[in-house]
């Protein structure tokens, strides 16, 4: 196993967005090329490092820092290293991905530019879109508050700038929403961070046990909860959701959903895992709170008519599941509840990435006026049926274990809170079903029925399956999660390695 291998992965993106910065004029649309290759790197790196923790090891990387207090440590075990895993694979997808997609972008804002100037609109996505891979890759990793806190509030800079420079209506009001919604989080996150260390003089995760029975502790993580929750956009954090994700460039939809998911994992890394009897008093709030997400986003996408908004409300609803899991508090639906959110942003990748090509193709957001694409885009066509599958938790793909685990734990608590626990099991059990309405739904109007004879007046030529570039990386993406829906226990025993040592059933 090569030396540094964490810190390469963390740094490694950091490093090409400078090259690309530096010789911004010299690559050009190789620019591209260049962060996609980068990140596939990268991803081999933690490939390796997966097969070296699932034999059992755990990778501990020591970087003094700042002093003692804040410090780069570096930690790879069995639940860190799988979803940075699953993450850098969809970065590097969507890195090939985009670079059609921003191509179009710029053309559509920007009109026809000279030569040096396309390539500064071209090479600026890129310089910021390896900031997602920076700073998702720092969160899954480091093992002290402020580092975390760190590259959590790196995310929101190149989600700011893309969204400004390439998204759609009102890009630059919706890009400053986003990033003070993302302020407000900071501001709780680093005020339960400062209130950690007044008393236990200590920022590393490690140390937070010493917080447990301490009567600051309830406020602490309530704290850290108010601003994870509204990264997830849980009930009542919605409202920014729905306009940020359905206006910025489709080309980074996946790794949105992911910046809002992976809040999830800080949950269970910085406050499951070290002060898990101090967090139970929260389970039956983040219970109520995860059905009223579940049940609010979908109804909110059933009444959705513009494509690229449909799949931003979704994932308000998609969110709550891994919420659900976590806060049943059993090994089973945590398991459960890690891998649903693995599976729900590989399947919100395809899916908001497949809009994307929609609109690419026909120039209008509006699915009413589709209908009947299958026969134009077979392709375009199975990619949002394999996404709406991945969403609905439907066999072979990794949700629907994913599902199953979750909502095991979840009866099982329900059993043990009758009777407001297993109604509020039952109930989240059944609105499964508003998933698979609105995403099948969705698939008849758009794809099926009578083809919108005006739709090649409106949309870049002719009618067809967008090129080989766009389609390549998302359909791999399906493959991974079929193979996981396949064989779950690849990543399921890494998160075993870990979650089921906790004292819990």
């Amino acid at each position: 196993m090569m030396s540094h291998i964490l810190l390469q992965i963390v740094v490694v993106p950091a490093i090409a967005s400078l090259v690309i910065l530096l010789f911004r004029q010299q690559l050009g649309k190789n620019a591209g090329w260049l962060a996609g290759c980068s990140l596939l790197y990268s991803t081999g790196l933690l490939f390796l490092a997966c097969i070296k923790v699932y034999h059992g090891d755990v990778i501990v990387e020591n970087y003094p820092f700042v002093s003692s207090a804040i410090t780069f440590d570096l930690l790879g075990d069995g639940l860190s290293l799988p979803i940075a895993l699953i993450i850098n694979i969809l970065c590097t997808a969507l890195a090939f991905y985009a670079m059609h997609y921003v191509e179009h972008r710029i053309e559509a804002i920007y009109g026809d530019v000279d030569e040096r100037t396309w390539r500064n609109h071209y090479t600026r996505f890129y310089i910021m879109f390896l900031g997602f891979p920076l700073g998702f890759m720092g969160v899954c990793l480091v093992t002290n508050l402020i580092a975390m806190y760190f590259f959590l509030e790196l995310l929101p800079i190149p989600l700011y700038f893309i969204m400004a420079m390439f998204g759609y209506v009102d890009r630059v009001k919706v890009a400053m929403i986003c990033l003070l919604w993302a302020i407000i989080g900071a501001s709780f996150f680093i005020v339960a961070a400062i209130m950690t260390y007044s008393q236990i003089g200590s920022f590393h995760i490690s140390d937070l046990p010493a917080l447990a029975g301490n009567p600051m502790t309830f406020w602490i993580i309530l704290f850290f909860l108010v601003a994870l929750l509204a990264k997830m956009a849980i009930v009542p954090f919605q409202v920014w959701m729905p306009q940020v994700h359905a206006e910025h460039p489709t080309c980074i939809a996946g790794l949105l959903a992911v910046y809002a998911n992976v809040a999830a994992y800080v949950i269970v890394r910085i406050l499951v895992f070290p002060l898990l009897d101090d967090f139970k008093v929260f389970s039956m709030p983040l219970l109520i709170l995860g059905l009223a997400t579940m049940v609010y986003g979908s109804l909110l996408t059933m009444a959705q008519t513009d494509v690229k908004r449909f799949a931003a409300c979704s994932t308000i609803s998609q969110l709550a599941y891994s919420l659900l899991g976590i806060a049943a508090l059993t090994i089973t639906s945590l398991e459960g509840g890690m891998f649903f959110f693995l599976s729900h942003i590989m399947g919100k990748t395809i899916l908001f990435s497949t809009a994307g090509i929609l609109v690419y193709t026909t120039g209008i957001r509006d699915m009413r006026q589709m209908g009947g694409l299958a026969s134009k885009m077979p392709i375009t066509t199975a990619l949002w049926i394999m996404g709406a599958m991945m969403l609905s938790g439907f066999p072979p793909m990794s949700s629907f274990p994913g599902e199953w685990l979750l909502f095991t734990g979840v009866f099982h608590t329900g059993i043990e809170m009758m009777p407001g626990g297993l109604i509020i099991a039952i109930v989240a059990a059944t609105a499964i079903t508003l998933t698979v309405a609105y995403t099948f739904r969705s698939a008849k109007i758009i794809f099926f029925g009578k083809m919108n004879p005006d739709l090649e007046l409106h949309g870049h030529g002719e009618i067809k399956d967008p090129p080989a570039m766009m389609l390549i990386p998302l359909l791999f993406i399906a493959g991974v999660s079929i193979t996981l829906g396949l064989f779950p226990k690849l990543m399921l025993n890494l998160f075993h390695n870990v979650i089921g040592t906790l004292p819990l059933p």
